[in-house]
């Protein structure tokens, strides 16, 4: 059977995004009931980077925004493997980052970075977190310079609003916490900081010793902006080793 490439990842031609998923169909009364394509896009999210080595274990945290008046998430549940997500493995909840809804699982502890980043730019409709080798050694070694450089790659022009590879690129670094009520302040901060000024972004940041964030209009741009920020941080980790 011949497959293509959609926004869920690789599927056989004419198979429906959910087949293969556990949990489908959703019962009538099932919570997460009309959900179903935002649900899949963000399985077969959790298949690829898993396969990719930047979501291992249950590394990691994805959500999609699903309203925003009142503000609703779609995140997936805390301690779930991302390279085995089922349909049930995600929660929807609040401005707050809490459920909505009675009897759903427990969401990621990181639930209010991926609210805050939806708060903060109301065109962003997906957030993805991973926890790469090089997002996590590169956060670490520029912790100090507060920011990675990323500068004249052609692959940059991947990052939404950026023509041209003669970018001086910083990406921003904030320390590790497990008080994330604090780092979301920061977080927001510094989004409304860059969102004063003109241009492109913001794309993302890194956490030191964690891993990176960043989000798109929709799952397609998020995951788009997931790999090139992959692939130009490990350039610049391969040039650090051929200095």
């Amino acid at each position: 059977m011949s497959r293509e490439w959609s926004s869920v990842g690789e599927v056989a031609v004419g198979e429906s995004p959910l087949a293969g998923i556990a949990g489908f169909p959703y019962s009538a009364d099932h919570c997460l009931r009309g959900l179903e394509s935002q649900v899949a896009d963000l399985v077969h999210t959790g298949r690829l980077f898993y396969q990719r080595g930047w979501s291992v274990g249950t590394s990691s945290n994805y959500s999609v925004i699903i309203d925003r008046n009142p503000l609703e998430l779609l995140v997936t549940a805390s301690g779930m493997h991302k390279g085995r997500l089922n349909a049930d493995d995600f929660v929807r909840i609040n401005d707050q980052g809490r459920p909505i809804l009675p009897g759903q699982p427990k969401s990621s502890a990181e639930t209010m970075l991926h609210v805050v980043a939806a708060q903060k730019m109301l065109d962003v409709r997906c957030v993805l977190h991973t926890h790469s080798i090089w997002a996590t050694i590169l956060g670490d070694r520029f912790f100090d310079q507060g920011h990675v450089p990323i500068n004249g790659f052609e692959m940059l022009k991947g990052l939404a609003g950026i023509t041209t590879h003669d970018v001086n690129y910083q990406l921003k670094i904030f320390e590790n916490t497990q008080d994330i009520a604090a780092l979301a302040h920061d977080v927001g901060t510094w989004l409304d900081e860059e969102l004063r000024v003109s241009g492109p972004g913001p794309h993302g940041y890194l956490i030191r010793k964690h891993g990176l964030y960043t989000w798109g209009k929709d799952v397609a741009e998020a995951q788009r902006h997931i790999e090139i920020f992959e692939f130009l941080l490990e350039c610049v980790g391969r040039q650090l080793l051929m200095a």
